[in-house]
């Protein structure tokens, strides 16, 4: 089937996307706690006559894959999306409004289910036509960080056989129904960190006899930015952020410890090394020279997102007859990051994002906002962009 046939089939779906896409926006479930959400998706996939589901990930009832085969054998596409929810409190007067306090859908994975449901309902529908298999994944726990679902669900084999991978993010910051696409680096990798430093408590009068970690903890907020400015070359990007100190509690007590948690983020894996090589090698330094004593603690968390050329100029061709020229521009880089990165470890992918802010209908606030929402108008677009990059995938990849 042509671009034009799907989006004519999307189009049709419209009011039970929406209707869909609310009913998940009231019943948000964390990272790893998505059971009922799960099992939601599950019923949808039987009813359109899905035999083949798979259920679970790192040893949890949540997350699925469900393959479909078309009639010709050929190679496998997989499809995307995120099923979780941010832990808070959803501040809205939505007559769909999250129903549960300190859990809302605040990123759009709302959204994203509801599309990647739909156009399997598509796809299915057209199976006859496919040149190969496509694979929808619907991944738990993009929001965990440390514990990513991208990365369980690879450990589940999820990637087994696949050639090319998709994902979809809907988009606050971007007028509702532009598609931006980029090639190569496109969000950042994110590590993050935690320094205590420990120093010996006393009496704020007298602080020749204490050794205060605070101090420390001052000059090392201000020498960590040196890594940016000074060790990583200007024409690339590095980011270096505190996100909380911790330090004392009265006006007259030198505390014995100040603690530090932030985070790192990149684009090049190389300067991600030289960025916590230099973090650690500060850390220890600045507590050496204030008499303090260290304790570090590095995580890295997820790779930077990096697209695969061939596949974002496929993307961006099949938007363009999606959407039509004027909708589609290239994304810029963005210092947000995705465990999507995963995949693209592991096979070549593309993650793009489809625009959903518009003013009027109140759906400009930021990802992770307690006043997010989406424009359900634009569901339509995504189910076709999925439907039809999964086809145009499909034959370039029996064609290589």
């Amino acid at each position: 089937m042509d671009v034009t046939g799907i989006k004519d089939m999307a189009q049709k779906m419209a009011e039970g996307a929406a209707e869909m896409r609310r009913f998940l926006h009231a019943r948000p479930e964390a990272s790893w706690q998505e059971v009922e959400t799960t099992r939601f998706i599950a019923s949808k996939l039987e009813e359109i006559g899905f035999k083949d589901i798979k259920i679970g990930a790192d040893g949890k009832p949540v997350g699925l894959v469900a393959d479909l085969k078309g009639k010709k054998d050929g190679p496998t596409v997989a499809l995307r999306a995120d099923i979780d929810a941010l832990g808070l409190t959803e501040e809205s007067d939505l007559p769909y409004k999250s129903l549960f306090a300190g859990a809302a859908h605040a990123c759009g994975h709302d959204g994203h289910i509801t599309m990647l449901l739909h156009a399997a309902k598509l796809l299915y529908s057209i199976k006859d036509e496919l040149t190969g298999s496509v694979r929808f994944i619907f991944q738990p726990a993009e929001e965990k960080g440390d514990h990513s679902g991208a990365h369980e669900m690879i450990r589940e084999g999820v990637l087994d056989g696949v050639g090319a991978i998709a994902g979809m993010h809907l988009w606050s910051h971007v007028p509702s129904g532009k598609v931006q696409w980029r090639a190569g680096p496109v969000m950042a990798s994110v590590d993050g960190w935690n320094v205590k430093f420990l120093g010996q408590g006393g009496h704020g009068a007298m602080p020749q006899n204490a050794i205060d970690p605070t101090v420390a903890a001052a000059n090392f907020i201000l020498a960590l930015q040196t890594i940016v400015s000074r060790e990583v070359n200007p024409l690339e990007t590095g980011v270096i952020s505190v996100g909380k100190l911790v330090s004392g509690d009265v006006i007259n007590i030198i505390p014995e410890r100040a603690e530090m948690i932030g985070n790192i983020r990149t684009f090049n894996p190389d300067i991600r090394d030289k960025m916590e090589a230099g973090f650690r090698r500060i850390a220890d330094g600045i507590a050496a020279t204030y008499r303090c004593s260290a304790e570090i603690k590095y995580t890295t968390l997820y790779p930077p997102v990096i697209n695969d050329s061939a596949l974002a100029e496929l993307l961006r061709d099949t938007a363009v007859k999606v959407v039509g020229e004027n909708n589609v521009e290239e994304s810029p880089m963005l210092m947000t990051s995705e465990d999507f990165s995963f995949y693209q470890k592991k096979v070549p992918g593309v993650l793009f994002f489809l625009g959903s802010g518009d003013e009027a209908k109140k759906t400009t606030a930021p990802h992770h906002s307690p006043r997010f929402n989406i424009d359900d108008d634009v569901l339509p677009t995504g189910i076709a962009l999925m439907s039809s990059f999964a086809c145009a995938a499909l034959e370039k990849l029996k064609n290589r």
